[in-house]
């Protein structure tokens, strides 16, 4: 059960919700592609663990010279961790994140041949890949869907539409499992990553101009 406030809302009423918010969603926004730049699996993990408290925007303006100099999981292994900090400053939390890459791909040589793996329990053992990151890798690279992507718009939104009273991303992407369907774990996150950038902002919700504000239990209380 969800509290909200002095009201619970049943599972039934949640997934009522959700069944309505999700074609609403997609009409809102039709497109499923992510804004971080990719161009392979290894790529698209190394930007993802880039964007961890950071933009999508900043990291786009690093990794094209990244992904110039380290092409392969052995180059990253093997690359001089100084250098990789420089490379990836702007991003925040850099040293943490390079340690993280080098790791990261260090285990690919070591146990994937390189490559990177297509499951969730192979992608969450690499070095800085929790859930959130391989979510956005199997979504995205494999086309898989094994769970739901939780970040701060997804939590935000999510709980302000009364979907989730959750507060750890593990609870919160086992309350949208719950209340959608597989097919809509993917493109119901991501839409809600999207509509938390354009309208429901962290401090200055665009309540007034919400398109879904009639199914947003909060809309009363924060516009």
């Amino acid at each position: 059960m969800l509290s909200m406030g002095k009201r619970i809302e049943s599972i039934a009423r949640r997934r009522a919700r959700a069944a309505r918010l999700a074609p609403r969603l997609a009409e809102l926004y039709p497109g499923l592609e992510i804004s971080l730049g990719w161009d392979s699996p290894l790529e698209l993990v190394v930007a993802t663990i880039l964007s961890a408290q950071c933009t999508d925007e900043r990291v786009n303006q690093v990794t094209p010279e990244l992904f110039r100099r380290y092409r392969t999981a052995e180059d990253y292994a093997g690359a001089d961790q100084e250098e990789l900090e420089g490379l990836i400053h702007s991003t925040g939390f850099y040293r943490n994140k390079a340690r993280h890459i080098r790791g990261m791909a260090a285990r690919l040589v070591a146990e994937h041949d390189g490559e990177v793996p297509d499951s969730m329990d192979e992608l969450t053992q690499l070095p800085g890949v929790a859930r959130k990151t391989a979510n956005v890798v199997l979504n995205n690279a494999f086309s898989k869907s094994e769970g739901v992507v939780v970040d701060t718009h997804v939590k935000r939104v999510a709980t302000r539409l009364g979907l989730t009273a959750a507060n750890t991303p593990e609870a919160i992407e086992r309350d949208l499992m719950e209340v959608l369907p597989r097919e809509e774990w993917h493109p119901f996150s991501w839409r809600l990553i999207r509509h938390g950038r354009a309208r429901c902002d962290a401090r200055r919700p665009d309540c007034t101009g919400c398109e879904i504000s009639d199914e947003c239990p909060s809309a009363s209380t924060i516009s």
